[in-house]
């Protein structure tokens, strides 16, 4: 493409661009070309079939080279281009900040089915703001609040929620650690969630472009999911969900660390009871099920979600107890 504005026609520069993307492995050459073409031109992809025969302006064609030498280097399509769509909602993106993907999407989906009377909302872990920025869009009656340990990563969310989601609170800090108990009906996330040994072999627009921050999770991927599964009782209202992203094939672990989780704070109840309360919460007992006393602040129900191949992709669990916050 360093020859870009000495060809021709529109046409002429696509099919070079598609060639040097191709060449360069980009996965969608001549999608990506036209979005680079459109862009440089200040018009539509299908703008580009009406000029494909008309001559190439110089300074179009000196734009175009560039974006074409950027995405050649495997730069994400949408920090070049500064933007990606997430649930209709066109989102400012760049280098500070994961790509919003199509599988977050089936977390605001599973909240949203899961949880529609949620009042209070966390989107913990936030990053360009997407899924805060969905659920309040969809639940207008709730107040929602976003969170990431990254300052940088708040400055793209906040852009990015003054735009969709004005009401949106946004705070800095370490998952769950700046919230008060039994704050929230819902908490989602879209954690860190690659193994280490995993890093090296993501594509070239993940692995040397996206932030480590927000993707890195220790040996097993569960660094951050592991967290948050065991700390959500303590800011979920009873009756409250977390729903979280979990990579392919770690599913089962979560779960286990659900089970894990619960089992622990069962025995914590139990140790915090006398012999009468002991007998009390027995006498509470549902024919299926726990004390009442020990279901709150432990998950009775897992739900895991698929998504269109089949894939488990997101982990819902539902905490114990009664009502919802109303405030």
């Amino acid at each position: 493409m360093g020859a870009a504005a000495a060809i021709g026609t529109v046409g002429d520069a696509l099919a070079a661009a598609v060639a040097c993307l191709a060449a360069a492995g980009v996965p969608e050459p001549r999608a990506d070309a036209e979005v680079l073409l459109a862009r440089a031109l200040d018009t539509t992809r299908a703008g580009l079939v009406v000029a494909a025969r008309r001559p190439l302006p110089e300074t179009a064609a000196r734009d175009f080279a560039a974006l074409v030498a950027r995405r050649a280097t495997r730069e994400p399509l949408p920090y070049i281009v500064g933007e990606r769509e997430f649930w209709s909602l066109p989102l400012a993106v760049d280098r500070r900040v994961l790509v919003p993907r199509p599988e977050t999407e089936l977390v605001v989906e599973t909240a949203l089915r899961l949880a529609p009377a949620a009042r209070r909302i966390l989107d913990v872990g936030t990053g360009s703001g997407a899924i805060a920025a969905a659920l309040a869009r969809e639940l207008p009656a709730a107040r929602v609040w976003a969170s990431d340990i990254d300052a940088d990563a708040l400055a793209v969310a906040r852009a990015n929620l003054a735009r969709h989601a004005p009401g949106v609170a946004l705070v800095c800090g370490d998952l769950l650690a700046p919230f008060r108990a039994a704050a929230f009906d819902l908490v989602a996330a879209n954690p860190p969630y690659v193994t280490d040994g995993e890093l090296g072999g993501l594509a070239p627009e993940v692995r040397d472009h996206e932030p480590r921050v927000a993707l890195a999770a220790g040996p097993d991927g569960l660094a951050a999911l592991g967290r948050l599964v065991a700390e959500a009782p303590r800011v979920l209202a009873p009756g409250g969900w977390l729903v979280v992203e979990v990579g392919a094939g770690q599913a089962p672990a979560v779960r286990r660390l659900a089970e894990e989780a619960g089992a622990e704070r069962r025995q914590a109840g139990r140790r915090g009871l006398g012999a009468s309360e002991e007998r009390s919460a027995r006498s509470a007992r549902a024919p299926d099920g726990p004390p009442a006393e020990l279901d709150t602040g432990r998950y009775v129900r897992v739900e895991v979600v698929g998504d269109h191949a089949g894939i488990e992709r997101v982990l819902a669990l539902k905490l114990g107890g009664g009502g919802w916050t109303r405030s």
